[in-house]
């Protein structure tokens, strides 16, 4: 039996208790209890299995490093769709912390209160919000209180003892709270994860697949032009291939769905080497019967062209690096037009050579200085 004082209050148990000086470097998630309230249940530590691809090796030694030099709290934002390598990333930064002696803490629900008890852990360790948008942003907030999400921002700014590390993944920008954003003081790093390119699906699909199924890959990353694919299609479409299916035989099947058009933006290419575009224009390359008719302009927008065509003739060109509709299957119209005002001789010279479509991906929300 043990016997254990908080002030005046004493509470038996039995041999099993142990006593610590600090929390051992392992994986905890926070639960709750109506009648005894917060306590940390230990789980499996989070581990990575498999291959790692991309920069997340150099990135979580970059935020361990910085960790290892802060004299306060540090937080990571980890944001972008989902099944693109947030989580994997957290995984890696996770295990990694716990090798270097960290206890990882999980956050996986909204408890009122949460903050004052992680602030009550007066060590080094790393906290975990994952798909912090749903779990901490769902949530109303009562008549006179705060929303989940502000309840926190005195967490971030460390103004308790014992630094922390406060990792939070999320699919939407726009549901996280104004005072997380563009604030380094709260929040260090902000790592944006984006589509796998083409050379990822390659190397990808490499690993994963037997040689004798290699020529299926580029029917995928012709696939992937047209439909934004993460990594959870890839291993799904992976796992179809090495069943022997051919991939126009596996999608049809999987849980990849055409449910919308695609935005695009098009460049039509003439014979003559000058060149009009289109903006943000709808498509679905998938459907076979379709003619779109679509307006492109030249870089001055003082003249344009009305271009019909069917955006299934399209195909991958690696060397181009983009999706190219050859001008065989492109007719141009100039007739009540702004380009209505060309000669004859000069809308001969405005032969299509050929068409690429680019699929409008999400904006870079960080600073180019260069």
């Amino acid at each position: 039996m043990k016997a254990i004082s908080i002030g005046t209050r004493y509470e038996i148990h039995n041999d099993s208790l142990k006593a610590y000086d600090a929390l051992p470097a392992k994986t905890y998630t926070v639960r709750f209890a109506q009648m005894s309230g917060f306590y940390l249940e230990e789980r499996t530590d989070l581990a990575v299995q498999e291959k790692v691809y991309g920069v997340h090796t150099e990135k979580v030694n970059k935020v361990l490093k910085a960790f290892a030099l802060f004299q306060r709290n540090m937080g990571v934002i980890l944001s972008g769709d989902k099944g693109i390598g947030k989580s994997l990333f957290a995984r890696c930064l996770c295990e990694q912390a716990v090798a270097a002696g960290h206890p990882v803490i999980i956050i996986d629900q909204f408890v009122p209160g949460i903050a004052a008890y992680i602030e009550s852990i007066e060590q080094e360790a790393v906290f975990l919000f994952d798909e912090f948008d749903k779990t901490f942003g769902e949530i109303r907030a009562g008549d006179n209180e705060a929303n989940p999400q502000s309840r926190l921002l005195s967490l971030f700014d460390g103004t308790a003892q014992g630094k922390k590390l406060f990792i939070i993944t999320c699919n939407s920008l726009h549901r996280l709270n104004d005072y997380l954003i563009n604030r380094p003081g709260r929040f260090h790093y902000h790592f944006r994860f984006d589509y796998p390119t083409p050379e990822e699906i390659l190397a990808y699909l490499t690993d994963k697949l037997g040689s004798q199924y290699h020529a299926e890959i580029e029917k995928v990353i012709l696939f992937s032009k047209k439909v934004s694919l993460n990594y959870d299609c890839l291993r799904a479409i992976a796992f179809e291939l090495r069943l022997g299916e051919p991939f126009e035989k596996a999608i049809l099947d999987l849980n990849i769905v055409n449910t919308n058009a695609e935005d695009y933006n098009i460049t039509l290419h003439f014979k003559n080497g000058d060149t009009m575009v289109a903006k943000n224009e709808q498509l679905d390359l998938f459907d076979l019967d379709s003619e779109t008719y679509i307006y492109l302009w030249d870089d001055k927008r003082k003249s344009g062209v009305n271009a019909v065509f069917n955006p299934s003739n399209c195909s991958y060109d690696p060397g181009r690096g983009a999706l190219i509709l050859p001008g065989e299957f492109i007719t141009l119209s100039f007739d009540g037009t702004p380009a209505e005002h060309k000669t004859a001789e000069e809308k001969e010279k405005l032969v299509p050579d050929y068409m690429t479509l680019a699929r409008v991906v999400g904006r870079n929300i960080h600073y180019l200085t260069a």
